[in-house]
């Protein structure tokens, strides 16, 4: 019983097949200029309607007949939530659902992002229970308290940043380094060969934090002629730092509800052995971390499986 899952976030193109059990990915990153901060959202709406049909013919090619079609349609499921790029993936998906005859189900990025981290860490089981979780990436950064909802979880944010999301400072600290955007890779690469540490100190009022001040910081750094690796250090050091008191902080209020990372930033090494080892938490694998569709076509199926199409 395959199914479809489109994703067409502000960093990716995404289409993805689940079966129940397996299912594959193909996702490509949207074209950013050099020394740019990301895309207007006319551009990158631009960029996934041109790419979609690219990535479908890839990925289905003589694959069985799809059961149903299901897409990311908004950045939450809550009132108002709204990003035009995702009307790429909406629409591509209810035309094919309509041309096959079959369901087609709407979701939001960020359940996908819940639901692709819970099965590529093996833990689907998740999605049945209460549980914390991280949204990390280049807009968000919110802790939630994530329950299930039938076929689906719904998602109350209980903490994170009040500013700037983890996922900005570290792209603007790379774009400041001379990297390229999305900068994460990059600069978990530099973490390494740092030579010097600093103690980035945020913080922490009731699970929310500023990162602002810490974008200041990094701006200084770089005016004192501080070394790349230094300053990628420090940047991650200040999230990582952060998210683990946060996360700490969380387990002594909802004692025995399991913490799930995902999101771009969670494939970060230094912010995955921090939590690892000081509050258990589970990680999606690093594939499954940044934006895709195979959470979208996993809620699609379980939603099909529970018949409700919309």
């Amino acid at each position: 019983m395959p199914v479809l899952g489109l994703d067409t976030s502000n960093y990716t193109t995404s289409a993805a097949l689940f079966d129940g059990e397996t299912g594959e990915n193909l996702g490509r990153l949207l074209d950013v200029r050099p020394g740019e901060l990301g895309l207007r959202q006319s551009d990158a709406l631009f960029q996934h309607v041109k790419r979609l049909p690219e990535l479908l013919e890839r990925l289905l090619g003589t694959r069985p007949e799809i059961q149903a079609v299901g897409a990311s349609t908004r950045p939450r499921a809550v009132e108002g939530s709204y990003m035009p790029c995702f009307l790429a993936g909406e629409s591509q998906g209810r035309g094919i659902a309509a041309a096959l005859g079959v369901p087609f189900f709407a979701h939001s990025h960020q359940q996908g992002h819940l639901a692709a981290a819970a099965w590529s860490a093996g833990r689907l089981d998740l999605l049945d229970a209460p549980f914390l979780a991280w949204h990390l990436s280049g807009g968000t950064t919110e802790l939630l308290l994530v329950k299930p909802n039938g076929d689906t979880v719904t998602a109350e944010i209980i903490g994170g940043t009040s500013d700037l999301s983890a996922g900005k400072l570290i792209d603007r600290t790379g774009v400041l380094l001379g990297l390229q955007f999305p900068a994460g890779k990059a600069l978990d690469g530099l973490y390494s060969q740092a030579d010097a540490c600093y103690e980035p100190r945020v913080k922490l009022n009731n699970l929310i934090f500023s990162l602002s001040g810490m974008e200041n910081q990094v701006k200084a750094l770089a005016a004192e002629g501080e070394s790349p690796a230094n300053i990628a250090r420090f940047a991650i050091d200040a999230v990582a730092g952060v998210v683990l008191r946060a996360t700490q902080e969380a387990q002594g209020r909802y004692p025995g509800l399991p913490v799930l990372c995902s999101g771009g930033v969670a494939s970060n090494t230094r912010l995955r052995f921090m939590l690892t080892e000081f509050c258990q938490a589970i990680f999606a694998q690093p594939e499954y971390s940044t934006d895709n569709a195979m959470g979208t076509a996993i809620l699609t199926w379980r939603a099909l499986k529970a018949g409700k199409g919309l």
